[in-house]
């Protein structure tokens, strides 16, 4: 940017001489620009004609000048960052950014919140940390999968406070009476973000990719023929019935992006940019189902931010923030939920340095201890985990005379608590004569089987979506976690139940038989949840529609911005 280039040479020569007058020649000033003398009168002329100096030089080679600086770089960054911000241009504004994070969160705060733009309601969204590339199979962060939701459309869909499975890119489905064989009729009139139709024998490639990839394979495990009985329906044949299905097509891993981009979908909100400072989402006037009331999303990329401790929309990532500086004495929670997904300790028992003994009483240690609830961390941000779903109690162990080995590894990854939970539980395993090593993996999920394997306690946590169960399920399908901690027998076991269960056409009795083997390796110690977040969404009264989904985000679908107060004079 050749503006971000000649402030960066006007700091260097205002750090040289100050606001006062100097006397210099064109060659001093060439070594402070580091340039050709030819090149500093150039940029001598450009700063004169800007009014950022009063330069007045003498005729004579090595004559000396008269040079003073009229403005300050932060004065003149502050200025064109306005500028830039007004006319929308955001992302070269906050690569234009250079100023500390007190002064930039003064500067940016009057155009984060809800914003008309061109009379068009926009959210903008301060956040603590650059995206990922927005590939549904691919994503691992809490924000991403949220906007992969909203961007990508599936066969079905989730809608918050309900668990079971909506219409969305498919108007209904059908089962055969043996459910082995299920139709899902597609809607009229699909388009792609692009504008190119979107046709049935699109989403047969794209579920092919889906069946071929490490991640979306366990959702169409059951699957051994996909057809097209007609123009407007995929038709699933499976080896066996699977009552989960429609639940499946809901999944992260099922979402359908174009076979040819990832990044193209069909959702209610096509990305329109994506940069490291912003991430912007425009409404997709061609969405089939009732069009969202926001026309724009930004995410503006602003790390610098986070750095104030006490900046208060930058808590935790589990808060977010809504609004003006002017606003913040008004801003209250608009909504606040106890998280269903959890974190969690697992035992990993294949390694055969733990029994299941042992792995009780580490969980009994953590259990009776109070550990959790003196960790130096806000206790409005976590709740000790009672259940691992309502209604699914966490056995109470007995194991206070067994001992434990000498030495046990565990490894850890985000979130920024569970280093915390590591080094108390260093603590008190010393007291029982066991020494434990910590290891951190700086990956969101579980990938490397070797890396489990090499570990005898893993910390982790679990998204919860809108079905619990159908969440709970695919966890155990999907995570590297179970062939790296389980004895083959107890994987086996594993797979033979889930293969039952997701016969049974009963929803409820699905439920009961799948709490029934969470409860078994609860009470082998495998597995435990040990803390809940507390999501938690904040704005001021005039940002409405704000609902939290099952993830601690809230429904872009929903949320609205009421249009500026006219002048009642007008």
């Amino acid at each position: 940017m050749r503006l971000q280039n000649r402030l960066n040479q006007f700091q260097r020569l205002h750090l040289k001489t100050g606001s006062l007058p100097v006397q210099l020649t064109v060659a001093e000033l060439a070594d402070i620009f580091c340039c050709s003398e030819r090149h500093t009168r150039t940029l001598l002329t450009h700063f004169q004609d800007a009014g950022w100096i009063d330069w007045k030089s003498q005729a004579g080679r090595g004559k000396r000048a008269s040079l003073c600086c009229l403005r300050t770089p932060e004065d003149l960054r502050g200025t064109y960052l306005q500028e830039l911000l007004i006319n929308g241009e955001h992302s070269a504004a906050l690569q234009l950014s250079q100023l500390d994070p007190t002064h930039l969160n003064a500067l940016l705060a009057p155009h984060l919140g809800g914003q008309w733009q061109e009379d068009a309601p926009t959210l903008r969204i301060p956040y603590y940390r650059p995206l990922q590339p927005l590939d549904p199979l691919t994503l691992t962060g809490r924000a991403e999968q949220h906007l992969a939701h909203t961007i990508h459309a599936g066969l079905t869909r989730y809608i918050p406070g309900n668990s079971a499975p909506q219409p969305d890119l498919a108007h209904h489905w059908q089962v055969s009476n043996n459910g082995k064989t299920w139709q899902f009729f597609l809607r009229s009139q699909l388009f792609w973000h692009n504008g190119e139709p979107l046709k049935t024998a699109q989403l047969m490639a794209r579920f092919q990719q889906l069946k071929n990839s490490s991640r979306g394979k366990h959702n169409l495990a059951s699957v051994i023929r996909l057809s097209q009985p007609h123009a407007l329906c995929l038709q699933f044949d499976l080896d066996k019935p699977d009552y989960w299905l429609a639940h499946r097509f809901a999944d992260l891993n099922c979402l359908l992006s174009h076979p040819e981009d990832p990044h193209i979908g069909a959702g209610p909100f096509r990305l329109t940019t994506f940069s490291p400072e912003l991430v912007r989402l425009e409404q997709h006037t061609l969405y089939t189902l009732q069009h969202p009331y926001l026309a724009a999303i930004e995410f503006w990329i602003t790390p610098q931010l986070f750095a104030q401790k006490n900046n208060v929309s930058c808590q935790h990532p589990v808060r977010i923030i809504l609004g003006e500086q002017e606003e913040l004495s008004r801003v209250k929670p608009v909504r606040r939920s106890t998280s269903l997904g959890f974190c969690y300790i697992a035992a990993n028992l294949r390694r055969g340095v733990l029994n299941e003994a042992q792995a009780r009483k580490i969980v009994r240690l953590i259990q009776c201890s109070g550990m959790l609830n003196n960790l130096p961390i806000d206790h409005d941000l976590v709740k000790s985990s009672k259940e691992m779903l309502p209604g699914w109690p966490i056995p109470l162990h007995d194991d206070a005379d067994v001992l434990l080995p000498e030495k046990l590894t565990l490894l850890f990854h985000p979130p920024v608590e569970f280093e915390l939970v590591a080094q108390a539980l260093k603590e008190r395993l010393a007291e029982e004569g066991c020494r434990l090593e910590i290891g951190y993996h700086a990956g969101r999920l579980w990938e490397d089987d070797a890396l489990l394997r090499s570990a005898d306690l893993l910390l982790g946590d679990r998204l919860i979506g809108e079905s619990p169960e159908a969440s709970l399920e695919n966890w155990l399908q999907q995570d590297p976690l179970w062939t790296g901690i389980l004895r083959d027998e107890d994987y086996a076991c594993q797979q033979q139940r889930l293969a039952v269960i997701q016969q049974i056409p009963q929803e409820n009795r699905r439920s009961d038989e799948l709490r029934e083997h969470f409860f078994q390796w609860m009470k082998s110690g495998i597995v435990t949840p040990l803390f809940n977040y507390q999501y938690q969404v904040s704005a001021p009264p005039r940002i409405s529609g704000v609902q939290l989904t099952a993830w601690g985000w809230f429904d872009f679908c929903q949320a609205w911005v009421p249009p500026p107060l006219q002048d009642e004079n007008v």
